[in-house]
């Protein structure tokens, strides 16, 4: 039937919102960290994907059901609670399997997801840059290719349709080869992105400037803090999990006229897809890089020990668990009244209590990384040319030393960072070569 609309009529142009019903299981393995907490994160990630949550429920259990992740009965109450809230997604806080979704979704008729996949529909939301889509891509097929069903046929029309399939191959199979493809380009693609970060790390290695990376759970104020230091707004910060997902690096003057590159990186939270690590694998390799990490905290937050073993976790991954660190307690604001800019900011035993927003302790910050970057000098008495001239006037801005000028050389004595210790010492070294050459000739 054809249905004529007036130009009176309304026309709902907002977008559907869908209302999310989340579910738990607690096992009681994650101490400090129940079930309800945990709720609360996951209601959080949901608000950010753009669903509206109209209810939770969670049941204690040793294990989760192999069939249902809940019980069956419990599985079963939830059809009650679909027809109370009218929920159309259900959300599942640990990882399912596609046994678990089945089920899930044959007894309800609604989509069913879990926290997995709800975090990579952030990323997929949140990536700006073609990096970061890139990789934000190869997590959601690597995610995808186990529960692969009939989701992927579209592939084909670009891989040649008719005539592309393998004798006797069934359309399932089809869809995992054309999807195992795809993987294998854009892990070569990705491949590329930490090849171009490998080029800019030497070029900034050649300038000499330390490194510093910005780590922390999601949300507690690392993009404010590179913010504050650089004094201009340079990352997207805003009080939304994983508001950015792009790394940005930026010079930050630390005083006494040290300089040193600072890079905010992605958050952790607890769950990490490990999709996501090994995606994103090329990013985070600004954390390895680094010569020390400061590990942000939002020091109002009652979780935060939690929060701190998450990022302790995903660092011990990526191998950078035991670099140098400084801890920034952030958002000391919410909890301490009168903490602004002027107020001197105390530094204890590898920490420092600040406040990014307010600039409370920022200051503080800048001496301690110096003095933490400076802990990793090394002592260098050396003779080079005088035709090394640009190399020492890199030591005389970046280093502490001592300058001797001889006859036919200077005497340098001091201390600096490894790698100018490293440039100043391959100097000498071949100028001495080369002298002992012009000895035997």
């Amino acid at each position: 039937m054809l249905v004529h609309m007036s130009r009176s009529d309304p026309i709902d142009l907002a977008p559907h919102v869908e209302k999310a019903f989340l579910i738990a299981v607690d096992t009681g393995e994650d101490e400090g960290w129940g079930a309800e907490d945990s709720l609360a994160e996951l209601a959080a990630l949901a608000t950010t994907a753009g669903a509206e949550v109209v209810g939770a429920e969670w049941q204690n259990r040793r294990h989760p059901d192999p069939n249902w992740y809940v019980g069956k009965g419990k599985a079963e109450e939830l059809l009650q609670a679909k027809s109370e809230t009218g929920f159309d997604v259900l959300v599942a806080d640990d990882e399912l399997s596609p046994g678990q979704q089945k089920s899930l979704e044959s007894l309800l008729g609604v989509k069913v997801i879990d926290r997995s996949r709800l975090i990579l529909d952030i990323f997929a939301l949140h990536a700006q840059t073609h990096e970061g889509r890139l990789q934000v891509e190869l997590a959601q097929l690597e995610y995808q290719l186990p529960r692969l069903t009939r989701l992927w046929t579209h592939l084909s029309r670009t891989g040649g349709g008719i005539g592309t399939r393998g004798p006797g191959e069934s359309q399932l199979e089809t869809d995992r080869r054309l999807i195992r493809e795809r993987i294998k380009k854009m892990k070569a693609k990705v491949e590329d992105v930490r090849q171009q970060r490998q080029t800019t790390a030497r070029g900034r290695d050649r300038r000499l400037y330390p490194t510093v990376a910005i780590v922390g759970y999601t949300n507690a104020g690392k993009s404010t803090l590179l913010n504050s230091l650089v004094g201009s707004v340079v990352a997207k910060a805003e009080d939304k999990l994983f508001a950015t997902l792009d790394p940005t690096s930026r010079q930050v003057k630390l005083g006494d006229g040290q300089t040193a590159i600072v890079t905010d990186t992605v958050g952790f939270i607890h769950k990490l897809p490990h999709q996501l690590v090994d995606a994103f694998r090329a990013t985070l390799e600004e954390v390895t890089r680094a010569d020390v990490l400061v590990e942000v905290v939002d020091v109002s937050d009652a979780h935060s020990p939690e929060h701190r073993a998450t990022v302790q976790t995903v660092l011990d991954e990526l191998g950078a668990g035991d670099k140098p660190r400084l801890t920034a307690f952030n958002k000391a604001d919410l909890l301490y009244a009168g903490v602004n800019g002027d107020n001197p900011a105390p530094a204890v035993a590898g920490s420092v209590l600040l406040s990014a927003a307010t600039g409370f302790g920022l200051d503080t910050l800048r001496v301690e990384i110096a003095a933490l970057l400076a802990t990793l000098w090394e002592e260098v008495d050396v003779a080079v040319p005088y035709a090394a001239g640009e190399l020492l006037a890199r030591v005389r801005e970046r280093g502490t030393v001592d300058l001797e000028y001889l006859d036919t050389s200077v005497r340098v004595r001091g201390r600096m960072a490894p790698s100018m210790a490293g440039e100043l010492r391959a100097v000498a070294d071949r100028w001495q070569v080369a002298l002992a050459a012009e000895g035997q000739a």
